[in-house]
């Protein structure tokens, strides 16, 4: 018998990719109407060298890259994400309309069970925005949700490992 996805030693299915919550900074309330989050994702350059003597090339770690994050919702009235978005923009006088620490948040996701039950949590340092679209392309002969957009770019992630999931029955 193969060993269980998560702490429930009952549990052998996966977890399903619609359940989620995205949070901002030190908010308890998630940010309203989140519809798609992109990878969550890292790699790392490869340092290829030769030690005298050996025809093995060796390979060693080099430095992490952290891939930027997406988050797409509908267009609602919470500004939650079209403030931060805007907490770095330039005005005319030439300086942020923020100061650095509203620019830079920490960002929690939580992937859900089917009860709701947050059961794996993923926090993003030091977060900004480096992309926003406020509206798609707006065209009246479809009847599709108009969509903000952000790209999220960040200095690392981690896995919270203090969740432990409900006992499902």
């Amino acid at each position: 018998m193969s060993k269980p996805f998560t702490v429930n030693v009952n549990r052998f299915d996966p977890y399903k990719t619609y359940r989620f919550l995205v949070y901002l900074g030190t908010s308890t309330a998630p940010v309203a109407g989140v519809s798609k989050v992109g990878a969550i994702k890292r790699s790392a350059d490869v340092i290829e060298y030769k030690e005298g003597g050996y025809p093995i090339i060796r390979k060693g770690l080099g430095r992490h890259k952290y891939d930027p994050i997406t988050i797409e919702r509908g267009v609602t009235f919470d500004d939650e994400l079209e403030t931060w978005a805007n907490a770095g923009q330039r005005l005319d006088k030439g300086a942020p309309v923020a100061s650095l620490d509203q620019l830079r948040k920490e960002v929690r996701i939580e992937l859900l069970n089917e009860q709701g039950q947050p059961v794996h949590r993923y926090l993003i340092h030091r977060a900004w925005v480096s992309e926003f679209q406020a509206l798609p392309d707006l065209d009246a002969g479809t009847n599709a949700v108009a969509i903000e957009h952000i790209k999220i770019e960040h200095e690392g992630w981690e896995h919270d490992r203090t969740l432990t999931e409900v006992k499902e029955f």
